[in-house]
């Protein structure tokens, strides 16, 4: 790249919960020249107040669009997942599995000097000998039945294998918890086709406080959240090769447990210990013909707590929000305000 022109950074699905968070850091950032966002439905970057992006449709199960819409990037920034179920399995992982590692091979055809994935705690899995306070040393491993989980897993570890193969570009992986902030009420949808407008109120009515307290039990399970901002600073330090590449656990300061979340939404817990809440999910997630929504509690399994320190002291991240303050923010958005 020539010292005098800014940074091209191509993003896949960047305008959903982690491109809102990203995007506009982007648009700031006085190093990036030139955004190019790749995502099956069309958008208008001008609306956004996205001028330096450029529009491209497209989808990262199509090797031949990557290739063309990587064309002189430097950076590939990748967020384009299914997280749901709700599609066939198979779409699920041809998006998900398959078209990860289309998008890896057209950034490092293109000659791109790094390419950034999100992917998740869920990519450490729900075992019961994860310790709480995992580093980016502890192994990744697939979920017993989320299948969510199962693929981040499986990602990270075929990235590795291409990353061997193509030393060149540069390989950064994000591992955030659960991502909250304003974009994140009604963002998905959780019910398939012509029920999709119903979860999505569901979503909606979940991320607002009860008008009146009722009383919850609640089991005392620890959890970490992040803030979608901090999401998208800690993108935009991996974009910009701040740190070493590598996998960096991020989360908001604090951890939380589902005692707290209760409170904050107006209910008046009853704290239980969390052992029996565990054991539980464990035997639910071993049913057999779970539909896919139902797969999400093995994440009550076990704890999934993470240390952070890497990505503080080795890409010079800090979030500015605790976990507290990003469910908050969630909670205090209108969803007519979107």
């Amino acid at each position: 790249m020539s010292p005098e022109r800014g940074l091209t950074v191509a993003v896949t699905g960047p305008t959903g919960t982690f491109g809102s968070g990203l995007v506009p850091l982007l648009q700031d950032e006085p190093r990036v020249e030139r955004v190019l966002g790749l995502a099956r439905r069309p958008f208008d970057p001008a609306e956004r107040g996205w001028t330096k992006m450029a529009y491209r449709r497209g989808d990262v199960r199509d090797p031949d669009t990557l290739r063309e819409a990587f064309a002189g990037a430097d950076v590939v920034v990748h967020l384009a997942f299914l997280i749901t179920g709700n599609a066939p399995r198979e779409t699920a992982r041809a998006i998900n599995v398959e078209g990860t590692l289309n998008v890896f091979r057209a950034a490092a055809e293109a000659g791109a000097r790094r390419l950034v994935y999100a992917s998740s705690i869920a990519a450490y899995g729900f075992h019961r000998d994860n310790p709480i306070g995992m580093t980016e040393d502890w192994p990744v491993r697939p979920a017993a039945r989320l299948f969510y989980a199962q693929e981040k897993a499986e990602v990270e570890e075929l990235l590795a294998a291409e990353s061997a193969e193509h030393p060149e570009l540069d390989l950064y992986l994000l591992r955030p918890p659960v991502v909250l902030g304003p974009n994140t009420v009604g963002a998905k949808d959780l019910l398939p086709g012509p029920l999709a407008p119903l979860g999505r109120r569901l979503a909606e009515a979940a991320n607002r406080r009860l008008p009146v307290p009722v009383p919850v039990v609640v089991p005392r399970m620890p959890v970490q959240f992040v803030h979608e901002d901090d999401v998208g600073r800690a993108l935009l330090l991996c974009a910009l090769g701040e740190g070493p590449p590598g996998a960096y656990n991020i989360a908001g300061d604090g951890v939380l447990t589902a005692v707290d979340v209760a409170r904050e939404y107006g209910a008046l817990p009853i704290p239980v210990p969390a052992a029996p809440a565990e054991l539980a999910a464990r035997a639910i997630s071993r049913l057999p013909f779970l539909p896919p929504a139902a797969e999400w509690v093995e994440a009550f399994s076990h704890p999934a707590i993470m240390d952070t320190t890497k990505a503080r002291e080795r890409l010079g991240w800090r979030p500015r929000y605790s976990g507290l303050e990003a469910l908050r923010a969630t909670l205090r958005t209108d969803p007519g305000d979107r």
